[in-house]
């Protein structure tokens, strides 16, 4: 494997991927820079594990999110295992598929059946959390060697960092539009209803408690009312 010019590719990604403007585009973006820059690699996807259930959040080419559908629904499989990280593997490699696999025997056969030759995955993570597996595919046997591990290592790490990133940006701008929600309705109670800014925000905290509701939602309740009625 040519390592300078993988590194160029990487310092291009990483550029790539701090330019998206969402948390979608950076995993979208991290699919397809793994089929396009592993050799070897047909297909890739982003999945995570939420309350047991296998939830895809990102797909690059075919037969990914079927994979990981069968994954959910057998409760077995090797993307599966990375993204709940059951044993403390933060990494896998299946190099033959169309072998017996009894870890996952389910699974492998309906791996076998959509055309899965070899796999291998990578746990993205940071020192803080976790945010899944990045999983690579290939439709032929003996894909995916030691080189491709650490490829996928590499790819994974500058993934994992951009996605964090992303994440902490994403949660700030919903944070700003929430304050701001917030203040405009306390405004507008304080101008219709004659009320102190510690009055509006004690109305809209209680109808918040009585109903159930999240105080932004209250909060574009009242500016969606003309009369400022909560």
């Amino acid at each position: 494997m040519d390592w300078r010019r993988y590194a160029e590719q990487m310092a291009q990604l990483a550029r790539d991927l701090v330019a998206q403007d969402s948390v979608q585009g950076t995993l979208d973006a991290v699919s397809a820079a793994a089929v396009e820059l592993v050799e070897g690699c047909d297909a890739a996807g982003i999945l995570t594990v939420s309350k047991g259930r296998a939830v895809t959040l990102a797909v690059c080419g075919d037969f990914v999110a079927e994979s990981d559908r069968l994954q959910g629904e057998l409760g077995e499989g090797p993307c599966f295992d990375a993204a709940r990280r059951v044993d403390g593997e933060r990494l896998f490699r299946i190099a033959d598929m169309t072998r017996p696999q009894p870890s996952w025997p389910r699974y492998s056969r309906a791996a076998r059946d959509l055309g899965i030759g070899s796999m291998t995955g990578v746990l993205l993570y940071t020192d803080d959390e976790d945010f899944g597996a990045l999983n690579l595919y290939s439709r032929r046997p003996g894909a995916f060697g030691k080189d491709i591990e650490s490829a996928g290592w590499l790819l994974a790490s500058h993934a994992a960092v951009a996605l964090s990133t992303a994440r902490t940006v994403d949660q700030l701008e919903h944070a700003l539009e929430t304050r701001h929600a917030i203040g405009e309705a306390m405004g507008i109670l304080m101008e219709r209803h004659r009320l102190s800014e510690d009055e509006a925000f004690g109305v809209l905290r209680r109808v918040s408690q009585d109903h159930n509701l999240k105080l932004r939602d209250v909060a574009r309740r009242v500016r969606a009312q003309p009369s400022g009625q909560v």
